[in-house]
């Protein structure tokens, strides 16, 4: 039996969006560092990026003041959008062998879709500027799902819960395509197989969040899926 044809084993394949679909982690939290330092919080590259790593920033708002020992500006968080999204759409890349992958996978039928803990402009946006987009457009809609359409973001499960939902599959049966310990976290608690793509970061964090395997190279996803 080749590996298309065993790829049955899951209903559905989800997608993080960042660090899994797009390069677009060292961006982000690069620029993010900056505006931090901007605050007067100083805190170095390695440190924010712990601290953000697979984490919507408009849900850590409260630490942000918190560090600071003032409030925001009343314009920080929009000013924070505005420079990210154009920071992305000059830069964001795909995620080499992605395209390839996804093409694959979808091969055999088996259903794919993203469900990411980033708001929706920011993923459609990085969707749309890597050409990745179109994968996941089936039926007359978009098979997206971000934190934009639950209540709380990763590590919570609500977004992988949603779109298992809207599939329609049972979440026991999907496999999530995971690349930090947050997005980990959300899909085993909404009771799937999580695969850490280890490509950026430590494979034995993503283990020890409870990601079944790890892999450094999309090119094997497909065969471990299967």
């Amino acid at each position: 039996m080749t590996a298309v044809q065993q790829a049955s084993r899951f209903d559905c394949v989800i997608f993080d969006c960042d660090g899994v679909l797009v390069d677009s982690e060292p961006i982000v939290l690069r620029l993010l560092n900056t505006m931090l330092n901007e605050l007067g919080i100083e805190i170095s590259l390695e440190e924010s990026t712990r601290w953000f790593l697979g984490r919507a920033v408009r849900e850590e708002l409260h630490e942000i003041e918190r560090r600071r020992g003032a409030p925001l500006p009343e314009n920080w968080l929009s000013t924070w959008l505005a420079r990210r999204n154009a920071t992305l759409e000059a830069e964001v890349e795909a995620i080499p062998h992605v395209r390839e992958a996804i093409g694959a996978i979808a091969a055999t039928g088996v259903p794919i879709c993203v469900a990411s803990g980033a708001d929706r402009i920011k993923v459609k946006l990085q969707l749309t500027r890597t050409g990745l987009v179109e994968l996941f457009q089936r039926d007359a809609g978009e098979h997206i799902f971000s934190a934009t359409e639950v209540e709380r973001s990763k590590p919570a499960p609500d977004v992988y819960l949603l779109a298992a939902r809207t599939m329609g599959v049972d979440p026991a049966r999907c496999a999530v395509i995971e690349d930090s310990p947050a997005g980990i976290t959300a899909g085993v608690a909404a009771g799937m197989t999580v695969f850490g793509y280890a490509a950026r970061n430590d494979a034995t964090m993503l283990r020890d969040a409870g990601a079944m395997t790890t892999f450094t190279d999309m090119r094997a996803l497909p065969e471990l899926l299967a």
